[in-house]
């Protein structure tokens, strides 16, 4: 991906499809890109992180404009669309590479995911504790184009409508007040 002029915000939390199909909602996302990061393989594919052993995680990489949303409201939009308690599983998905995790891209980033979890946890929003990994980016690889708007040129595959399709949704529903015109 070119150097963006916004700022990115990198988060895993299950199949990219989701994530990526939730977050384009939201007004001031001015880019979503499914990815993988943080594992060893120098260049991954989907066929070698769906293997579940080259570290990596699904995930988008958010380019937002911070006069139209702040990084606060993307992590709360993050927790509200996945489970964040379960370790290395969103639903039926299940592997490392399904983990919920926080990639930060700064201090800031890092401070502010990591009080957000605190807050949550303490207030108990959760039944379980949060088990969100909160660590450095390391290098965005880009998913395969086929990946790119998948929910969008896909919604009435099986997946997208029982898995993809509920998490929009619910994205929808929670921040009615922050979604995209139209």
């Amino acid at each position: 991906m070119p150097q963006s002029v916004f700022p990115l915000a990198t988060l895993a939390g299950g199949c990219f499809w989701c994530l990526e199909a939730a977050f384009e909602q939201l007004e001031g996302v001015v880019s979503v890109l499914p990815g993988y990061m943080g594992g060893h393989l120098p260049c991954p594919n989907y066929e070698a992180v769906c293997r579940g052993d080259s570290g990596h995680a699904e995930v988008v990489q958010l380019a937002y404009d911070p006069a139209l949303i702040d990084y606060e409201t993307l992590l709360a939009a993050f927790f509200t669309i996945h489970d964040p308690t379960t370790l290395n599983r969103q639903g039926h998905d299940v592997g490392s590479q399904y983990r919920s995790a926080i990639f930060y891209h700064d201090a800031a980033q890092q401070a502010m995911a990591e009080a957000m979890i605190a807050r949550l946890n303490g207030e108990g929003y959760w039944p379980s504790p949060i088990v969100t990994e909160v660590v450095p980016a390391g290098t965005f690889f880009e998913a395969e184009e086929y990946h790119h708007a998948y929910f969008r040129r896909n919604p009435y595959q099986g997946y997208c409508l029982a898995v993809v399709a509920p998490k929009a949704a619910k994205l929808r529903q929670a921040f009615a007040d922050r979604l995209k015109p139209g």
